[in-house]
């Protein structure tokens, strides 16, 4: 009778293997949920934090323009103010990012931070072409600048104000792979820039110098230009589903590492959002049994999860190696 059990059970076991094998499942570990919600609220709290300095500052340079009546300080208190509210287009797309995969969005609402991070690029673009502007105008028609300690000093609240978002942006959005987040701490920067250019105008008047102001001013709109251009390229990338090429070499290592694979074939990489989501083909021993070569895939994409910090999810199909004919049956498609 128990000889009789262990063959049942034995049995059983074949069966459930099998069962996993050919029903229809997902690769993602669970962690693919996990990973995704704690980086968001990592970029929501880096936002609301962030918001709060810019505000404060904004805050301390109003009440200087009320009695130094500085026109280029209240430019610049007004653009502290509109760049802390950059934080909303984020704050939404990290919100939208936390909703569930449906059947019209199978991806999720990843994608919308890639929105977010064109937003941002436009805010930059307003900021350089306000800067611009604004440093014509004063060489068309120099203004007097009074108060110029406290001017100075509104300049240097700004400056400080501003780096420090600029690092702690950075910082957590290279952390959780926001491209978006990075561009708007770089904007930060170049705002902290943008406030110099106060400071600039204040040195300049001590001084008798009508024309620095201006000039200081061209010399930031230079800045926050460059800012644009490097921030652009790292937005427009992702949007374009450019990845590291440094990551695919890290996925392919691992995968080829695993036992059982033979070759690496098709591998592809994009971001969803802050996540990783791989696509890859192996080819494994054509004497393998799907249960076989199922638990190979499984052991391969257990490796890219050490390997991807950020990886979101992976889809990875076992075939049999120097077997043609399925291929040859797509290749009129492909």
């Amino acid at each position: 009778m128990w000889l009789k059990r262990e063959k049942s059970g034995h049995r059983h076991h074949r069966w459930s293997r099998l069962r996993h094998a050919v029903t229809p499942h997902s690769h993602d570990a669970a962690e693919s949920v996990d990973r995704p919600l704690e980086a968001s609220r990592k970029g929501m709290r880096a936002l609301w934090i962030s918001f709060g300095v810019l505000a404060v500052t904004a805050a301390g340079q109003a009440v200087l323009v009320a009695f130094t009546g500085s026109v280029a300080l209240l430019g610049d208190t007004l653009h502290n103010f509109a760049d802390a509210l950059t934080a909303v287009p984020l704050a939404i797309a990290f919100l939208l990012a936390r909703r569930a995969a449906t059947r019209r969005f199978t991806y999720g609402l990843g994608r919308v931070e890639d929105l977010a991070g064109l937003i941002i690029l436009a805010v930059i673009a307003a900021s350089a072409a306000m800067a611009a502007w604004e440093s014509v105008a004063r060489l068309v028609s120099p203004q007097r600048v009074d108060h110029i300690g406290w001017v100075a000093a509104a300049g240097l609240l700004g400056f400080a104000g501003n780096e420090l978002v600029a690092r702690y942006r950075i910082r957590v959005g290279r952390e959780i792979g926001s491209a978006a987040l990075v561009a708007d701490g770089m904007h930060a920067r170049a705002d902290g820039f943008t406030s110099l250019a106060v400071l600039g105008s204040a040195a300049g008047a001590a001084l008798g110098w009508w024309w620095a102001d201006p000039v200081v001013g061209l010399l930031i709109t230079a800045a926050i230009a460059a800012v644009l251009w490097s921030s652009a390229k790292e937005v427009l990338a992702r949007v374009l589903d450019a990845v590291d090429p440094e990551l695919v070499g890290r996925a392919e290592r691992a995968l080829a590492a695993a036992p059982g694979v033979r070759a690496v074939g098709d591998l592809r990489l994009r971001w969803v959002g802050h996540c990783l989501r791989v696509e890859a083909e192996l080819e494994v021993d054509a004497q393998l049994s799907l249960a076989e070569a199922h638990r190979i895939a499984h052991e391969a994409e257990h490796r890219l999860w050490h390997e991807l910090p950020r990886l979101g999810g992976a889809l990875i199909h076992a075939h049999p190696s120097g077997a043609q004919e399925a291929h040859e049956l797509l290749a009129h498609h492909l």
